[in-house]
């Protein structure tokens, strides 16, 4: 599952391997900096980021500090600007 948060002009992306119930969201949404959870499938607009293909070191970094923070179902942190 993709899981979308929007803060400003940046939209984070979340790749699970499962559902992550609302404890967890709460947590990403403070980790996030007080972002809000996107409930669409796609979010519509241009953004700059990493290719798909492509994981970045500022991913990996976020998926060990989610897990850090008991948060498991996480394979995948990618952030994008409008």
């Amino acid at each position: 599952m993709i899981y979308f948060f929007a803060k400003n002009n940046t939209v984070f992306t979340v790749s699970t391997t499962s559902k992550i119930d609302q404890n967890n969201i709460v947590k990403l949404l403070w980790l996030f900096g007080n972002a809000t959870q996107i409930e669409e499938d796609v979010v519509e607009g241009n953004f700059v980021g990493p290719r798909r293909e492509m994981i970045t070191p500022w991913s990996t970094n976020a998926v060990e500090i989610t897990q850090n923070m008991g948060v498991e179902e996480i394979s995948r942190i990618e952030e994008f600007f409008k």
